[in-house]
């Protein structure tokens, strides 16, 4: 599927949130779904192993190693890649389904992945999340209680290479207080639907009779 095909064929509007770790990201993301009703996740695959309370196919497609390198293999991927020792990819098949089918669909991955998403949809809205300062980013990370100590340190470490991305995205939110970030991040998706391609592609009756001369 090449990428002019994929933006004249789909109707649906595709969100990509980036973010380093620690930045309030998957929160952020969580309480927006929360909100509204108008925008599907994407479940994404990954080999790392489930965080308690996590369930196969909620937070994440679970597989093995051996079984994420054959799909790659298969190019059943939209995007993956190899983050913190694990990998972790995003459905093609799906994600274009949906979208051609006038569903908006939210993508929750690195900078990595977001490059390659939009090498397949240029269209795609692209979301970058800031934490407030370095600080604050150490405190969020430690105070999880989820990771090792080693796990937090590279995190921290490659914190500022992956903010370094930030001028490759659409909008900026600096999730410093969580409601306005999440008002932000709202306001986003919902003026992103109102740009004349989307409204034109989605509507395309309506703009046959109002605009023919």
């Amino acid at each position: 599927m090449s990428a002019d095909h994929t933006a004249a064929s789909t109707t649906g509007s595709l969100y990509v949130v980036a973010a380093p770790s620690g930045a309030g990201k998957t929160t952020l993301v969580r309480l927006l779904l929360e909100r509204t009703s108008d925008v599907q996740l994407s479940i994404s695959y990954t080999t790392r192993a489930p965080r308690p309370g996590e369930q196969d196919g909620r937070e994440y497609h679970f597989v093995a190693v051996d079984r994420f390198k054959s799909m790659i293999s298969a190019d059943e991927f939209l995007e993956w890649a190899e983050v913190h020792g694990n990998y972790y990819g995003t459905s093609k098949t799906w994600i274009a389904g949906e979208l051609a089918a006038g569903r908006d669909v939210l993508l929750e991955i690195d900078w990595q992945g977001a490059q390659q998403v939009r090498r397949i949809f240029p269209q795609a809205i692209g979301i970058f999340v800031l934490p407030p300062s370095m600080e604050e980013l150490t405190r969020r990370l430690t105070g999880r209680g989820t990771d090792a100590a080693d796990v937090v340190a590279r995190r921290l470490a490659a914190a500022q290479a992956e903010m370094s991305h930030v001028g490759e995205f659409d909008y900026v939110i600096i999730n410093d207080r969580l409601e306005q970030a999440l008002d932000e991040l709202d306001t986003v998706v919902k003026s992103a639907r109102l740009r004349l391609a989307n409204q034109r592609a989605r509507h395309a009756g309506l703009f046959e009779r109002m605009t023919c001369q």
